[in-house]
């Protein structure tokens, strides 16, 4: 049943509406209006009573410089986010919502306020909370060495400024109280004129605006010196905001103002002084799916005072490779006459460079040459510009300032604002958002009073009250809770700084004791000041001391540094930590392994005194989310006892699928102490003895828990090896778990535990060995101590002196790039267009040593010289927009009156029929105006049914229609705002019927579909090439004679496998918006989209809501970042919002949660392969040829069509990848199931394929017993050879040939087989880590496979001042589409790129668009946009011609206008017909030619290819499964470049994200795999919290992209070739890489007598499937450890396999 029962509409003001009714102001007729009024009254009652007590009731807000006006501030609410009211409330939209859960840093920004110091003995202070009151300690300025996101500026004599990075997303606004928040507005812009604040309240907007302005222009000015230079200044980018244009740091943009900002914290820390290595560790709290992070590492780096570091990479590049000798080539002083390989490469290659015009960026001297053209505009101050802006205001009084209490006005204003921070704050919610009462108390008494009167109350007869309180500080949890588990908090506390004991950390002779509120920032500082303090000590008992606190504070901070991210550690509270109770924390299983007690005070009666509780933290946790702390308690502090000066040792271990920014798998604390044994056992032996040990975990049970059986099993014991390894049997059986735990992953949970405790074993050795040494040292005499322990070698280097990840130093990332010099090369113009007509080709090359100081140079050059555009490494045409926040997304732009905001209706389960839709409820909720289902399509007249090949979708499922996936659009809900839109979509009241569907279940994996024959059968594709597969593989046994194409005869090997790879999520940061406006009586429709098919929106808006296509026109102007995902999957979301505004009248914008997203709009296809192969083995010389494939392609699709079936087609045709195989036979059956369906994704399949043929050739080489490399590289297509759907290679069919030649170069430039025997000796050495090495190529097919698909058009206008408007069919998703398409127009018309400006895309200036996809944009575009200028071009010549020689292209226009010449064209490109199109159906015609290529007859699916070659070399941690990438170089073949900086971003980036998901990146469904999700087929990885992409860290340490010179290619517009998925591949290599190092784990089996009958041979196949996630890595490793914990739960380590959704 379905009900519209109209909603309740209000004024709409601001971006987001801006809008604060309350119940008064409602008109609703409902029943409860009453109740409501009443509840309201309650709670204006209860803010009166608390004000006449000497609470305020309006916050004090600065933004940008500025005072928010109190009408403004009044309407920041309880439960609202700051990142909310900045965009919603106040119009800022620079800062974005990526994810809403802090874990993308899309929307940081910078709190600042005046603290005083609650840390003694070192600096710092918690964000959040104002309080100007008195200090009761003084502290020393903080260095910032190894701190956190904080600044300390010393403006009185206790207090500073602090500055500190947060995630606006889950800040609450009202907790910037007394603070000045500073967004990506306030720092720079791209305009002269700057107004860094606007305001949705039209009373107040100009007075604050005007505040903003004066302040902001103040700053800025300030910042670049005085007026006279600020006169010639010509930069007002920040120098931050610059060194990222310029760096290219930028694609999407959608993430960089929020790096931005992360760094700008930092280096307002710093006063631009900041180190490298400071960045390095805390630039953890930021994501970037576009450029693969090394080009913003080198913008930071630029920025960096030298550190002395030197692994910028570039710093390797310039002194070229370290030699055997270990000096690096070109600094060694026998460099001339040296003959060492590497030297005599190196030189040659220097040669190479000389001659070929190679140009190189990123190394440390050009990074010098841009400091000092940065320093030359740019003066010091900009680096004082946080500090300059924040508000004197905000400063506590003087009183030796004579201004104070006199007549001067800002004293007086600074004076009133004093008074009001120190009262204690009090805002309650009266609109209709019901957001609660938030306190903020400013004595410890009055929080304790709260608690008292509130903590566990509750109101039974008040529906609108929930009881209880809730104590906020960072809000990092509650915000989550809040926002996704839907929890409502009536009344929230966030304590003042003001309340010392809350924030103090205090070092005692005995102990820490660090107040519960202080921020986790601040504890990491404080334990960094202990770690480091000197031994400056008085006499020997302090030293004793600082060694102490040094030898606790160590421990604490190094896991501290892996908690979370910077933007979280600044907020974060250890009493939060605690009191959230999460069974996967970090730090409550190391305080509880350190022995640390709660101190919990409450203040039983009003007039009582404050009483304090002591609890063991260890005794804390009491089940599953549930602690020992009563309703009315509070956390005070908590005290950590301080270990010994030696013997006793303590040390953090924590797991994650990704180091940055995640939350454990398992985590731990371990401490131990030891005493010889003769004290302990009267004389008896010489060794240590266990007097003590402490085990606790997390993520091993529902809470944190002490391992008490296996610590009983130590003590007393000898401390050996026999003793841990005893313990670790009964740890196994202590901590078993079932198969189905929640969390999942039992098997390798149990694994770590176990290797945590072996590497504490190692770690203690190392530390007990040195604490010997140095007992002995410092007298001859004391007692002799008994040695370690002895361990092998190998175990020692390994692991004995870390503890993992955890205590090791972030790595420094950065890379070269090398490109041929620019220049413009003529390519398929010349044959579809003809010669130039305007003859400005300059085939001269043109050295531009650094791309950003070169285009910059460049763009300040007369404009009567030509300079070329087309080759020039030009920064990213939006790029000073993205950084300044001002580029505007699709959930920018400015609401238009009226504005509703969409929540879609989604089911809750799948495999039932929808039995009903009942929306009453949701109309109940005031402020929802309407919901809208199926029927009310109906009553459009509109077709409900969508797809983009077939039509098996629908917009909105009907009544009795099966659900097909968790998640299926039912309607959508529309409020006035988005937060009361998502309350009526979950109010509304969904029914289901599973009557006929009773003992099944729904078909979710591709096992299931193969099961069940599930498949979409009418797109299973064949193909075939040679002889019968089926036979040439199924001889009488598995080894055979057989003969080559060539007549070589050789024994014919067989191997027979399968392959898995799971899906991937696009992760673009930009969540799927739309905007959608009607007009003229809602008889037109106008959508703002993030979409990358513009037309395919607007037909299915216009068919759904039965609407001509002519009166819908769809708009785009930039995403951030598609993928792919939006090539299909966005249109569903436009069209919700057409539906809702069309019924409605009214303007709607749906922007999709990022959990939403997620969880319905599909990824990647996860793929299984099953292939049997052949090759054939020459016995004579040992070569080995591939003789033949059969394998089969299945993907899982998902329950809709979408794209599938030609994903799957894609990657039939990629996966021979770069072999030739002479007898050919695959099959591609997709797979229909009830995940969401599945899309395209940069690859399109490809990948999928080509990393299936690379499985297969490793499974074939072990086999063959021949080098991997060997057997690639001696089975790469020839000339003479053509791909099994019948391409042939060479100039006249694809271009040129250059995989086998880059191979080769990269083989022997970067000595693989050297780097391979260096990797063999280190793993020999190491037992616990060890390095694989990969080498991969890649050939891409570019082109649609669908021939219709491949054409494109452009708009172009000349205007008579010389400028070029240029309008085309694709979609700029940070690919630098818009930059290319602008550098060819300029070159077109010989005018400089800044001339040339690319509009939106939109469908009422380009018809029948058609997606951008397939790497082909700029193909399609750039060739008709060379096509409509050429076009006006020839018009002009008659013009040109008659005006003086050199005259201006304005000069020309202006003429040709009143010539009344056209000066608007058209241009349009299709590929030609005979080089696209495939039809797998077509047979070969009669007296087809017998000397082409078998199945070419079908056509040619491609126009050419693009090409690389890859070289990764990994380092494994065996015990954890962690890994890092060490080196990755990659060589890619673009063509000649229209834009190389362009395409080196997009090879970067494409190798980070297929690193991604071959290596972290899971998709995790409830399948038979994961029962413990519910219910099934739900996805669960639906965020950040659960979801690694890779994140700064997680990057090849040094990452090296090279353009392949002389690669012209005739097929494309100026000779270029498509790049933004074809390198995506080539990330795989980082797989391979560690499948090399499991490889040479496993071999490390034979060692420990491992092997047996059922165990795989040693150095045998595996099947290493993909995601390589640390469980794959540490469970494939086979060593006794892993294999012990396999066996304990009944597994077999040989055929054990992690579980995984494919």
């Amino acid at each position: 049943m379905t009900s519209n029962k109209p909603g309740i509409a209000g004024n709409i003001g601001g971006r987001g509406g801006g809008i604060q009714l309350s119940y008064e102001d409602e008109n609703n007729d409902d029943d409860d209006d009453h109740d409501r009024s009443l509840h309201s009254l309650r709670l204006q009652q209860q803010e009166r009573k608390y004000r006449a007590e000497g609470y305020r009731t309006t916050p004090i807000l600065y933004v940008n410089g500025a005072l928010l006006p109190s009408s403004l501030a009044k309407r920041a609410r309880p439960n609202q986010t700051l990142l909310d009211f900045l965009r919603s409330d106040v119009g800022l939209t620079g800062t974005k919502l990526g994810c809403g859960e802090g874990g993308c840093g899309a929307c940081t920004v910078l709190i600042s306020r005046y603290s005083e110091s609650h840390v003694v003995g070192v600096g710092g202070s918690s964000v959040g909370g104002s309080g100007n009151g008195s200090s009761n300690a003084d502290a020393d300025t903080a260095d910032g060495g190894d701190g956190e996101d904080l600044k300390y500026s010393k403006y009185s004599k206790n207090g500073r400024i602090v500055h500190a990075t947060v995630n606006a997303c889950l800040f609450p606004v009202l907790a910037a109280d007394g603070c000045h928040i500073t967004t990506i507005e306030g720092v720079g812009s791209w305009r002269k004129q700057y107004s860094g604040l606007t305001c949705a309240d039209n009373n107040a907007k100009h007075a604050v605006t005007n505040a903003v302005t004066n302040a902001t222009m103040t700053t800025t000015g300030s910042s670049q010196g005085s007026s006279t230079v600020e006169k010639d200044q010509e930069d007002y980018l920040h120098p931050i905001q610059r060194a990222m244009v310029d760096f290219h740091g930028s694609q999407c943009g959608f993430c960089t103002p929020g790096i931005v900002m992360a760094l700008y914290g930092l280096f307002s820390n710093e006063e631009g002084a900041t180190k490298a290595s400071h960045i390095e560790e805390h630039l953890d709290g930021n994501l970037c799916r576009c450029t693969g992070y090394r080009p913003i590492w080198d913008a930071a780096r630029s920025l960096c005072a030298d550190d002395g570091v030197g692994t910028a990479v570039g710093d390797v590049e310039e002194a070229g490779p370290i030699g055997p000798c270990g000096t690096p080539c070109r600094e060694c002083p026998e460099r001339e006459s040296c003959e060492m390989d590497c030297n005599a490469s190196d030189k040659s290659e220097e040669e190479t460079k000389r001659g070929d015009g190679i140009v190189c960026s990123s190394t440390r001297s050009k990074v010098a040459e841009y400091r000092a053209v940065l320093a030359s505009k740019h003066s010091e101050s900009w680096w004082s510009q946080a500090d300059d802006m924040f508000p004197e205001e905000l400063l506590p009084l003087n009183p030796n300032d004579k201004d104070v209490g006199g007549n001067g006005d800002s004293g007086k204003k600074q004076a009133l604002l004093n008074k009001r921070l120190a009262q204690p704050l009090v805002v309650t919610d009266t609109t209709i958002h019901d957001g609660g009462t938030w306190f903020q108390p400013r004595t410890l008494q009055e929080l304790l009073d709260l608690f008292r009167e509130f903590g566990g109350t509750s109101n039974a007869n008040d529906d609108h009250d929930d009881g209880g309180i809730k104590m906020v500080v960072g809000n990092t949890e509650v915000g989550i809770e809040t926002k996704f588990k839907h929890a409502r908090y009536p009344r929230m506390i966030h304590p003042s700084e003001s309340i010392h004991t809350l924030y103090e950390i205090v070092a005692t002779e005995k102990h820490f004791a660090i107040g519960a509120c202080s921020s986790l920032s601040n504890l990491q500082k404080a334990c960094h000041d202990y770690m480091t303090a000197t031994a400056a000590a008085s006499n020997d008992s302090s030293e004793v001391l600082s060694i102490r606190r040094s030898r606790t504070a160590t421990p604490i901070h190094d896991m501290l540094r892996w908690f979370a991210s910077t933007q979280i550690r600044n907020v974060a509270c250890l009493g939060g930590n605690l009191a959230t109770a999460s069974p996967i924390s970090d730090m409550n299983p190391l305080l509880c392994s350190l022995g640390a007690t709660l101190v919990l005070a409450s203040r039983p009666t009003a007039t009582g005194a404050i009483r304090r509780r002591h609890v063991p933290v260890s005794d804390f946790f009491v089940g599953y989310r549930r602690v020992q702390k009563g309703d009315a308690e509070v956390i005070e502090r908590v005290d950590v006892p301080l270990v010994r000066e030696r013997f006793e040792y303590v040390a953090p271990f924590k797991q994650a699928r990704r180091r940055e920014d995640d939350i454990s798998i398992v985590t731990s604390g371990m401490r131990i102490k030891l005493v010889p044994s003769e004290e302990k056992t009267g004389g008896e032996g010489n060794c240590w003895i266990i007097e003590s040990v402490s085990i606790a975990f997390g993520g091993m049970a529902p809470k944190t828990v002490m391992a008490n059986d296996t610590m009983q099993s130590m003590l007393g014991k000898p401390f050996d090896e026999a003793t841990f390894a005893h313990a670790r049997g009964v740890m196994m059986k202590e901590f078993a778990m079932p198969d189905d735990v929640p969390g999942g992953q039992s098997q390798y949970r149990l694994t770590l535990a176990c290797s945590f405790l072996h590497r504490f074993y190692l770690y203690c050795v190392a530390e007990l060995r040195s604490d010997v040494a140095e007992m002995k040292a410092v007298s001859e005499t004391m007692h002799e101590y008994p040695p370690a322990p002895m361990i092998p070698i190998e175990e020692d280097c390994g692991a004995g002196t870390t503890t993992g990840f955890v205590s090791a130093p972030k790595p420094s990332i950065g890379g070269v790039q090398r490109y041929p010099a620019p220049k413009v090369a003529v390519g398929l113009e010349a044959k579809h267009l003809g010669p130039d007509p305007n003859g400005t080709t300059n085939e001269t090359t043109k050295d531009l040593p650094l791309a950003a100081a070169a285009a910059a140079k460049n763009s300040k050059q007369s404009s009567s010289k030509q300079v070329d555009s087309v080759g020039r490494p030009a920064t990213h045409a939006s790029g000073p927009l993205h950084c300044t926040g001002e580029a505007a997304y699709a959930d920018d732009i400015p609401a238009p009156a009226n504005l509703l905001h969409g929540s879609l209706i989604l089911a809750s389960k799948c495999h039932a029929k929808l039995a009903s839709v009942d929306v009453a409820p949701a109309l109940q909720i005031p402020g929802v105006v309407g919901a809208f289902t199926y029927e009310d399509i109906v009553k459009l007249g509109g077709d409900n049914r969508m797809g983009p090949i077939l039509l098996d979708e629908v917009a909105f499922l009907p009544i009795g229609d099966l659900v097909e996936f968790v998640g299926q659009v039912l309607g959508i809900v529309v409020g006035v705002t988005q937060d009361i839109a998502e309350s009526g979509s979950r109010a509304v009241a969904v029914e289901y019927d599973e009557e006929g569907l009773e003992g099944t279940k729904a078909v979710v994996s591709i096992e299931d579909a193969i099961e069940a024959s599930s498949f979409w059968a009418e797109s299973i594709h064949e193909m075939r090439r040679g002889g019968d597969v089926k036979e040439i593989l199924q001889p009488p046994s598995r080894q055979t004679t057989a003969t080559t194409a060539d007549g070589t005869k050789g024994k014919l090997v067989i191997v027979e496998g399968s392959m898995r790879m799971g899906g991937q999520e696009h992760f673009y940061l930009e969540p799927n918006s739309s905007l959608v406006i009607p007009s003229e009586s809602a008889t037109r429709l106008t959508i703002y989209a993030s979409t990358q098919a513009p037309t395919k929106t607007q037909d299915f808006c216009a068919r759904v809501t039965n609407t001509s296509a002519a009166k819908v026109v769809c708009r785009m102007k930039r995403m951030g970042g598609g993928f792919g995902g939006k090539e299909t999957r966005s249109v569903f979301a436009s069209v919700a919002a057409a539906v809702a505004a069309k019924v409605t009248n009214r303007p709607v914008r749906l922007t999709l949660g990022r959990d939403v997203d997620m969880s319905i709009t599909g990824g990647r296809h996860a793929f299984l392969a099953k292939y049997k192969a052949g090759a054939i083995v020459d016995e004579v010389n040992g070569g080995v040829k591939l003789h033949a494939l059969d394998v089969r392609l299945y993907n899982n699709g998902g329950c809709k069509f979408d794209l599938t079936g030609p994903v799957l087609d894609r990657a039939l045709f990629h996966v021979d990848n770069c072999y030739y195989w002479p007898n050919f036979h695959s099959v591609g059956t997709p797979c229909k199931t009830s995940q969401p369906p599945h899309t395209a994704f940069r690859g399109f399949g490809g990948p999928q394929g080509m990393v299936v043929t690379e499985h297969i050739m490793d499974h074939l080489a072990l086999a063959c017993n021949v080098p991997g490399d060997q057997l690639r590289r001696d089975n790469m297509y020839t000339l003479d050879d053509a791909t099994p759907f019948g391409m042939r290679f060479g100039l006249s069919f694809t271009g040129k040939w250059n995989v086998p030649s880059m191979w080769d170069r990269i083989h022997a430039e970067l000595d693989v087989p050297g780097r391979r025997a260096a990797a063999a000796e280190f793993n020999k050495n190491n037992k616990w880590k060890k390095r694989g090495v990969s080498l991969l190529p890649t050939k891409f097919g570019i082109a649609f496979t669908a021939k219709f698909m491949n054409q494109g058009g452009a708009l172009v206008h000349l205007y008579t001042d010389g400028t070029v408007l240029v309008s085309h069919g694709g979609t700029e998703m940070g690919q630098g589409l818009h930059t290319k398409v602008c550098q060819v127009a300029a070159q077109a018309f010989g005018i400089p790129l800044d001339d040339v400006y690319v509009d939106d895309s939109s469908t009422d200036k380009v018809a029948n668009t058609l997606p951008s996809a397939a790497s082909m944009s700029t193909d399609l575009y750039g060739m008709a946009t060379l096509d409509a200028c050429r076009q006006i071009l020839k018009r002009l010549q008659p013009i040109k011609d008659s005006l003086p020689p050199g005259s201006t292209l304005k000069e020309v226009a202006k003429k040709g206008f009143f010539e009344r010449v056209d000066m608007s064209a058209h241009g349009f490109f299709a590929v030609d017909d005979d080089r696209c199109g495939y039809d797998w159906a077509k047979d070969a015609p009669e007296g087809y030619p017998a000397d082409l290529p078998e199945n070419s007859w079908k056509g040619h699916p491609f126009n050419y290819f693009t090409q690389g070659v890859a070289l990764a070399e990994v380092e494994i941690d065996v015990l954890t499964g962690d890994h890092k990438t060490l080196f990755a170089d990659v060589l890619v073949d673009v063509g000649s470049s229209i834009n190389p900086a362009i395409d080196i971003g997009q090879i970067e980036g494409a190798f980070v994200q297929g690193m991604g998901w071959s290596t972290m990146e899971e998709i995790v469904y409830a399948d038979d795999d994961h029962t413990w999700i519910r219910p099934r087929a739900k996805m669960f990885t639906t965020g950040p919290g659960t979801y690694k992409i890779p994140a700064f860290n997680d990057v090849p340490e040094r990452f090296d992209v090279s353009l392949l010179e002389d690669a012209e290619n005739p097929f494309a517009v100026h000779s270029s070739k498509a790049i933004g998925e074809p390198p995506f591949f080539l990330g795989c290599s980082v797989f391979f890489a560690i499948k090399d190092a499991v490889a040479a784990a496993r071999r490390g089996r034979e060692e420990e007598g491992l092997s047996s009958a059922d165990d795989n041979a040693i150095g045998d196949y595996f099947e290493f499937r993909l995601p390589a996630t640390s469980e794959r890595i540490r469970m494939a490793c086979g060593d006794a450890i892993s294999s012990e914990c396999i066996s304990s739960v009944g597994g077999l380590a040989s055929s054990f396999q992690p579980k995984g959704s494919v």
